[in-house]
């Protein structure tokens, strides 16, 4: 199985090397890190990575809003948005739910197979947890 490549959106320096590092030890290529949304956009659009995590509070920008525009902007490449935090999806079920990411992940739980989990559809805030119809 190919690595999957991952482009991180956090304002936290010391969160995104700490990420980094468990991320590639799981066999995930960190092909990008970003501290911005303007920074974010741009990575995403000359790196062209498969999933983007996004932290959901960027300093005073939103990473839910910046997870509408990644979503809208890269609908037909197939690049999943991930939401993450250090706060709960209980903290953000609401915003979470409109979201068009493909789901949340709590900071400390981020590892590359709960990464797989949400691509799939069965993490937290995957689709396979949404009610059918």
């Amino acid at each position: 199985m190919a690595a999957l490549s991952v482009l991180i959106v956090d304002d936290n320096g010391l969160f995104l090397e700490a990420a980094r590092d468990r991320l590639e030890q799981g066999g995930v290529r960190v092909v990008g890190v970003a501290a911005t949304s303007a920074e974010a956009l741009r990575r995403a659009e000359e790196l062209r990575p498969e999933v983007v995590l996004v932290d959901v509070m960027l300093g005073s920008e939103s990473g839910f809003e910046l997870a509408r525009r990644l979503a809208a902007h890269h609908r037909d490449d197939g690049t999943v948005v991930i939401l993450i935090s250090t706060y709960s999806a209980a903290d953000y079920a609401g915003p979470i739910a409109e979201s068009p990411a493909a789901g949340f992940l709590p900071k400390q739980e981020l590892s590359a197979d709960a990464i797989r989990r949400v691509i799939d559809g069965h993490g937290p805030g995957g689709a396979s947890s949404a009610p059918a119809g």
